[in-house]
């Protein structure tokens, strides 16, 4: 009696013990190729940043003719090259700590593409300027001493600029305004364009009375220019360049929010424009904006 109990026990027993096996084999064969996925992730991962390293290093600070962002610049690239180490040494199965360096990777790289338009958009800026200075200094060498104090006027410049940090300009904004000041983003409606804007803050430039010049380029690459010409005039590396737009502020180390206004006086141009900052005689800021009809 015992024995007719005892061997189907046993075939219970040992149906069950196959079953579990079964399933502790696939359980751990699926463990495998999920770690398996998991490196390969993180490989792919260590990849992309990799690339963004060497993009950030294809940009080189001597190049960059802004200090503020050059450092910024510099400080992304020892973040990207941080990231990339504590990814080397973090565990494929740290899922967690994977993702937050994979939503890091998005962030840096955005910032990134951000920085990259702006170093693009201000050597662009200068290249035009420098070519434009080169062609009213050639004008002014037929006087030996006209370019005796050109020359004494870019050293005293030079060592201004030196002494004091530059202002920034940020929260570039475009707003065009119809006859009624309301916004409107039709061009034959736009009767004056509204620009506003921050002065940051920085404590160690001189304080006091200051003027902003704004200069506009149109999508043909003219420059909108005051009425009078005698008054359109100011100083910028050794010479006189024209601006469209001018406000004077009173600056006391702390940020500033400014507007300035175009008030349309010809036919709009549908395209891409251009408006470059200056502040005590040097190149602050170049925002691209575009028009549509």
């Amino acid at each position: 009696m015992k024995k007719k109990i005892i061997i189907p026990v046993l075939i219970i027993l040992l149906a069950a013990v196959g079953v579990l096996a079964y399933l502790y084999m696939n359980q751990k064969q699926e463990m495998v190729e999920m770690v398996e996925q998991m490196e390969f992730e993180k490989s792919e991962l260590e990849d992309e940043y990799e690339d963004l390293a060497m993009q950030f290093d294809g940009y080189r600070t001597p190049d960059i003719h802004n200090d503020s962002l050059a450092q910024l610049l510099n400080q992304e690239q020892q973040r990207v090259r941080d990231l990339l180490e504590e990814l080397r040494i973090t565990k494929a199965t740290n899922a967690r700590r994977i993702a937050e360096l994979k939503k890091e990777l998005a962030t840096v790289r955005s910032v990134m593409v951000s920085y990259v338009h702006q170093i693009d958009s201000l050597n662009q800026t200068n290249q035009r300027l420098t070519a434009e200075n080169k062609q009213v200094r050639e004008q002014y060498a037929v006087v030996q001493q006209q370019a005796e104090e050109l020359q004494q006027a870019n050293t005293h410049l030079t060592e201004k600029v030196t002494r004091a940090s530059m202002l920034e300009i940020t929260a570039f904004q475009v707003t065009p305004l119809n006859k009624r000041d309301r916004k409107t983003s039709n061009l034959n409606n736009m009767q004056k364009i509204q620009f506003d804007f921050t002065i940051g803050k920085n404590v160690t430039c001189e304080r006091g009375m200051k003027k902003v010049y704004m200069r506009i380029v149109r999508p043909d690459g003219e420059l909108i220019t005051l009425p009078n010409p005698t008054q359109r005039m100011f100083a910028f590396e050794n010479s006189e360049i024209e601006y469209s737009l001018v406000k004077e502020f009173e600056y006391g180390g702390e940020a500033l929010d400014e507007t300035l206004y175009w008030n349309v006086g010809e036919i709009l141009y549908k395209g891409l424009y251009n408006a470059d900052f200056f502040i005590d005689g040097a190149l602050v800021a170049s925002f691209p904006f575009e028009l549509k009809h």
